[in-house]
Order: C-alpha cells, then structure tokens, then sequence
C-alpha cells in the first residue's frame, strides 16, 4: 500500500515540474533575446533549432527590451498573452510568429501605453491580434494573416493613441478588420503602401480599415494602399472614419486603390479636414442593395462644416459614386484651388446611372470632372447621371459646368495622365492613351520584367495572365513613361 501511495506521488511531482510557468523580466533595464528567457524560465520557452516555443505568458517589464533578431519561429501556445511595458523589436530578415496549434490561437499582443514597438519582416498569424496601446509603434514589411479575436476584438491592429506607423504590410483573412481605432481615441496612424484583402471574416458591418477620431493637429494618413474584398464576404467595407463624440476628423486619403467591398471610403461626422484624392474606387457593390451602401464615396454628417476636397478620383461601377447625407458638403472642383479631375463611370443601381447622388441641402461645386467617361457629354447628359436640386428642390444645386472628359488641353497632354482599369485586373486591362503609348511593360515586386507589348495605334487594351499579386505596370512612348501599382486578382 505505502509502495502504490508512493509511486503516485512520485509522478505527480514529474508532472508539476513539467507545468508550463509564466515570466516576467526582472525589470533590470537589461535586453533579453528568447535564448535568455528560456536559460532563465526553461518551462517558459523551449527550444528546438531555430524554432522557439512559448508555453507560459511573457510580460516585458518596463525597463527590459526583449531582442529578436535572427531568423526564427516562435510558437505561442494556445491562449498564451505577450504583455510589452518595455521595449519589443523584431528585427530580421524572417521571423514566423503562430501558433502551436493552429485551430487554438493564442491570446496575442498587448502593447501597453509607453513600451516602445518595432516590427519588420515578420509574419504574424494565428493567434488573438496585436492590442496598441502606445504612441510609438511601427510594423512594416511584415504579413499579419488569419487572426482571430483576442487581445484585440475590434481590429487585428487596434490603437489607442499616437502616430503609429503601418507601412508595406500584407494584412489579409482575419476574423476582424485590418486596422482600427476607437470612437473616441486622437490616432493619427500613417497607413503606407499596404495590401489589405479580405478581412473581418466574421462579416459584420465593419470596413477593413475602420478609424476613429484624430489628433488635430496631425492628420491621419491613407496613403497608396491596395483594399481588395472578399466576395464571400458582404459586410465588409473599406475605408471608414467616424466622429461620433465630438473629437476631431483631419484626414488624407490619397492613392488608394478599393475595390469589391461594401463600399469604398465613408466619412461619418463632424470633420475638421479631409482631402480624398488620386484614389481609384472601384466595383465596391458586394452587398447588392444600394439601400444601404455600395457608394464609392459616402459623406454623411450632422452639423455642416469645411468641405472634403476631392480631386483627381477615379471611381467606377459602384452602386453610387458618390453620395451625401445630412448635412454633408464636398468640393469636386471649383475655380480657385481645386482643379477637379475626378472621373466617373457606371456607378448606378436599379438601371439609372448615379454619379453624385446630392442628398443634402447644400450646394456643391463640382466644376472641371469627368462625368461620363469615354465620351464628350452634352450638360444634358452630365445632368442625367446627377441627382440634386433640378431632381429634388428640397436638395442643394450641383454646379457641374464646365466639365470634361476625353480631350485634354494640350499643356495636360502627358503620360502621367494614363489611367488603366480595372484594377484589381482579371485578365485584361484597358487604358485611356491620351498620348501615343508605344510600350506596355510589366514588372513584379522585384523589379523583374515579366512581359512587354509593342502598343499599336489605337490600341486601348491589352490581356493580362498573371498570377493573383501586386504587379507593376509600365506605359512608355518615346519620351516619356509612367509606372503604375496593379493588383491582378
């Protein structure tokens, strides 16, 4: 008997000691590579070769760094949290942090206020999200893919605060949106030249960029991203910031390219300052109802305020192109700063065309646009694609003369003028060649050539066979040429 009692206690006291523990840094200002932290805490962190794995919570203490930066996987058991006072960097050519099991995620990332975070060149994927509560982050280069709810639930990178820095990342099928911040948080974030493509599989009513209020004296800034939809997904927007507290909206969003989501940008609420330029929106109509969204761009304010400046969009084959609710108010174009320059194209529902849908009662300029592309219009038929005062007399006056489309003046007669759709592109594209294009040449990331194609004159389209990527496109004539991003889904 004593014999059987002892043997069951023996083995119970194996089994405790094998029980994963959680570490803290001693918070001794000291830099801590994973190697150290498994000397120290050996039932924290294993490891295996270049492959580490995370058994027990890791908090950063405040003064203490923690160091990645040789190549490696982490592996982060299932509802493990990494909790950052300090400093975290990763800083390698190929760091892989998931899960241990990929059908249980770990809790995540939780970047608590004043801890300092770099990322680059890291892959993400698995687990809860990354919970930014700091001013001084940044990601870049990096591919943050099928996350789920967990130390963040709204997006799966959600700050607080700041100017955080989210540049050259590829964010794509996770549970929530790409990139979030709350209602009443003052970030500034700097979006740069992003892939973001087909998240909140969850499917609620959230864009894949869904951004609160911001500082005031820095805008927040959307720059040259790529934010593709999933079609099996149809509640997913695309780009959204919302003043719903009073706080301040100072916003760029400048050459993006949007496409097949529930809608493409939406401004909702007072704003201070908004510049959408140079942005191609297309197809974003997923949902189907144009009741309740599909608009290129959508306006919808409750106090009137300074105009968004539009200038230099292209928006096509979305339920609306633009629309305008409350009391909202936009500048197309206008005789003084805003040259206009947008460029609409069958965006409409319930077989009517609607360009600028003018639900408000302000009066809008909307001076020097392309309404109806590929023809010179008449103001008849400009008139015919635009809903305001001369439709409803309750709704403002749309000042939509002079307008353009096709021929531009001599002195704008250059390459950079060349736009291209669709993009993303399926298996062909189709160019407007304003000057004599003689050259089409593709590019991949690399800067490797893939193919070049003599134009021939009047020529206007070319196929495309390409994997699903981002590509490069180059159009050339014998002085000039101008290389555009291209999304091939």
């Amino acid at each position: 008997m004593k014999k059987i009692i002892l043997s069951t206690l023996v083995t119970f006291l194996t089994f405790t000691i094998a029980i994963a523990q959680d570490f803290t840094t001693p918070d001794t200002g000291v830099t801590w590579t994973l190697d150290d932290i498994a000397t120290a805490s050996p039932t924290t962190i294993t490891i295996s070769g270049n492959e580490y794995t995370l058994l027990g919570n890791l908090t950063i203490a405040e003064s203490d760094t923690v160091l990645i930066d040789s190549d490696l996987t982490l592996l982060i058991a299932s509802e493990k949290l990494v909790t950052v006072f300090g400093t975290f960097t990763v800083d390698s050519d190929m760091v892989t942090i998931t899960a241990v099991d990929e059908a249980d995620p770990y809790e995540g990332f939780r970047f608590e206020e004043f801890s300092e975070i770099t990322i680059k060149n890291a892959t993400i994927q698995y687990g809860g999200g990354l919970r930014v509560l700091t001013e001084t982050f940044s990601i870049d280069n990096s591919t943050i893919t099928h996350n789920v709810s967990g130390a963040t639930t709204s997006a799966v990178i959600q700050f607080s605060r700041g100017m955080p820095q989210i540049t050259n990342n590829t964010i794509s099928f996770n549970e929530n949106p790409a990139i979030g911040s709350a209602a009443n948080s003052a970030v500034s974030a700097y979006i740069f030249n992003n892939i973001i493509e087909g998240n909140n599989q969850a499917n609620r009513n959230r864009p894949q960029i869904n951004m609160g209020t911001t500082m005031a004296a820095e805008p927040l800034q959307i720059i040259q991203n790529t934010i593709i939809g999933d079609p099996a997904i149809d509640e997913a927007g695309g780009i959204a910031v919302a003043n719903f507290v009073g706080g301040n909206i100072n916003a760029i969003i400048d050459a993006n390219t949007i496409s097949g989501n529930r809608f493409g940008i939406t401004i909702l609420g007072e704003i201070d300052s908004v510049e959408i330029t140079n942005n191609i929106i297309t197809d974003n109509n997923i949902q189907g109802d144009p009741n309740i969204g599909g608009s290129g761009i959508n306006l919808n304010s409750s106090a009137i305020g300074p105009d968004v400046i539009a200038t230099g969009n292209e928006i096509r084959g979305n339920h609306w192109g633009i629309t305008l609710q409350g009391s909202a108010s936009i500048n197309l174009g206008d005789d003084a700063a805003n040259p206009g320059g947008n460029i609409f194209s069958n965006n409409g529902n319930g077989g009517a065309i609607y360009a600028l849908y003018n639900n408000t009662e302000n009066a809008i300029e909307a001076k020097h646009n392309c309404w109806i592309e590929g023809q010179q219009s008449t103001p008849e038929q400009v008139e015919e694609v635009i809903f305001h005062f001369e439709d409803d007399a309750s709704f403002g006056e749309v000042t939509f003369d002079p307008f353009l489309c096709g021929v531009l003046g001599v002195e704008e007669n250059t390459i950079e003028n060349v736009s291209f759709y669709p993009n993303p592109v399926k298996n062909e594209i189709n160019f407007n060649a304003l000057v004599s294009i003689e050259k089409v040449e593709i590019y991949g990331v690399q800067g490797n050539l893939i193919s070049s194609e003599t134009i021939s004159l009047g020529q206007n389209k070319i196929s495309i066979n390409l994997p699903s990527g981002l590509y490069f496109v180059n159009f050339s004539s014998n002085t000039q040429s101008v290389t555009k991003k291209m999304m091939v889904e």
